[in-house]
């Protein structure tokens, strides 16, 4: 059953959105969330249908999304992060499931996703991939980043080019830095690392930062 608050949220509260089927997951992560001055859960929904109907309504700035959601499909979770993202482009998708498969951590960051954690994580490290996500940077647990290195295949005859100056803007993608950030370490301006930004992605046929970290990655470029 889907649950939401009021839309009014101090400014600088990060809203979140909780997709799990199961309740007590979901008041459990509440009560987590619900103390850190900056975080703010304003719905919850435990089928595809509930995630895009609050959603819709609430505007949040983040979902926390369990891939498998029992009255569904597998692969419902993952159609349910494709939409949302497309919807809301800004949105930030944080995948918190059990399934760790390499092939499943790989294609929930094709379908839009920001980061990946596993439901055995810590505390202090959901809050900061939360946090991550919510910058614009992708965040992983060690389980599903070492998924990730093992699904890597090169393929070179596919690869793009990129720049001396991509490269080095691929390279500090790879270590969570913002647009700013970025631009302090190479003295360029943050409207200019957003323009390299964009070419990676296009080069990349890519559709989030998290992607092209992965992408880039997988090519031997990072």
């Amino acid at each position: 059953m889907a649950a939401e608050q009021d839309l009014t949220t101090p400014v600088g509260t990060l809203r979140i959105v909780l997709v799990d089927d199961h309740a007590i997951v979901r008041h459990g992560l509440r009560s987590i969330l619900d103390r850190e001055s900056d975080l703010e859960v304003v719905g919850e929904a435990s089928t595809a249908a509930e995630a895009e109907a609050v959603v819709d309504r609430v505007h949040p700035a983040i979902v926390l999304l369990d891939l498998k959601l029992s009255t569904g499909a597998d692969t419902e979770g993952l159609d349910l992060c494709a939409r949302l993202t497309r919807r809301h482009p800004h949105l930030a998708v944080l995948v918190l499931t059990t399934f760790l498969d390499d092939s499943l951590v790989v294609a929930a960051i094709q379908h839009g996703a920001r980061g990946y954690v596993v439901k055995d994580v810590d505390t202090t490290e959901l809050l900061r991939a939360i946090r991550a996500v919510a910058r614009n940077e992708s965040a992983f647990d060690s389980h599903a980043a070492a998924a990730m290195v093992r699904s890597m295949r090169v393929q070179p005859e596919q690869q793009p080019r990129f720049t001396e100056r991509e490269v080095k803007v691929l390279q500090l993608l790879a270590r969570g830095l913002s647009n700013r950030d970025i631009g302090g370490e190479l003295y360029i301006s943050e409207t200019t690392v957003k323009f390299h930004v964009r070419n990676i992605m296009r080069k990349m046929d890519a559709g989030s930062r998290a992607e092209v970290v992965y992408e880039a990655s997988k090519m031997g470029v990072i």
